[in-house]
């Protein structure tokens, strides 16, 4: 299939000229190469933004993800003490606004990228996503797909979001160190249990895990999550800490006489 599109790139992480978005800008065919200098450490959303509806046009049509700038001296902790990671994963949550046919009920489907342009435009003003995501579809970061760690490594998530706020939460975990804006020029905050990620940001998170088992990274509006599948499985290898938490008692029946 042969582009018909104009298409560019707004990076978050550059300065001026819309982001490199004005530099970038390419007509079917046509390629650029542009320079850019990243002064600004932190995590960075980029996206496609040629103008007018062709940008969220484009944005929830999945053309966008994250820049991470490093500090040339390391991570820091809000005493200037290093922090570091053993393994780093990337989340882009995405919304998508798929129309269904009235008369089935089913989704519809298109042949080109471009058709349907009026009836997704249609769902798009509502607000109300069909599906979000992470990674580009339902599933992509469960069963086989999962993420993995072990207990005792720390691990970097990255959560991007170009159009909606999302609220990143760890199932049986916490954010022990986080930048819920993505600016590494400000001290991390710790021990969250849930973060805001503004629509048009990304930020980072670091996690130790301390038990063994399989852990849900999700965006804590739950519907989004377990119903519009913004969510991934964590499986992590070890031995399991008693001192952490350990079962008293199994499920057994309720006895009417045992007053609890």
């Amino acid at each position: 299939y042969e582009n018909n599109f104009l298409h560019n790139v707004d990076f978050h992480a550059a300065t001026g000229a819309l982001g490199g978005g004005a530099l970038t800008l390419v007509r079917p065919g046509e390629k650029v190469t542009i320079r850019w200098k990243a002064i600004k450490p932190g995590v960075f959303v980029y996206h496609c933004a040629p103008g007018g509806a062709m940008v969220p046009w484009h944005v929830v049509k999945g053309m966008n993800g994250a820049v991470m700038v490093l500090p040339r001296e390391g991570l820091k902790d809000r005493n200037g003490s290093p922090i570091s990671y053993d393994r780093a994963y990337y989340i882009g949550e995405q919304d998508f606004y798929v129309p269904k046919d009235p008369s089935t009920g089913r989704y519809k489907e298109y042949l080109q990228p471009g058709d349907g342009y009026s009836d997704i435009l249609k769902v798009m003003k509502t607000l109300t996503p069909s599906h979000v995501v992470f990674n580009g579809s339902m599933g992509s970061l469960e069963g086989e797909n999962a993420l993995t760690a072990k207990v005792g490594e720390s691990v970097m998530f990255v959560h991007a979001q170009s159009n909606r706020d999302t609220r990143p939460h760890l199932i049986g975990g916490h954010g022990d160190f986080v930048w819920p804006n993505g600016s590494f020029n400000d001290p991390p905050r710790t021990n969250l249990e849930t973060w805001l990620v503004p629509g048009g940001a990304a930020a980072a998170s670091i996690y130790t895990f301390r038990q063994p088992g399989n852990y849900v990274y999700l965006n804590h509006n739950l519907i989004e999550a377990f119903i519009l599948g913004a969510k991934a499985e964590v499986k992590v290898e070890g031995k399991w800490n008693d001192d952490l938490m350990k079962q008293i008692l199994a499920p057994t029946k309720i006895n009417g006489n045992d007053g609890n």
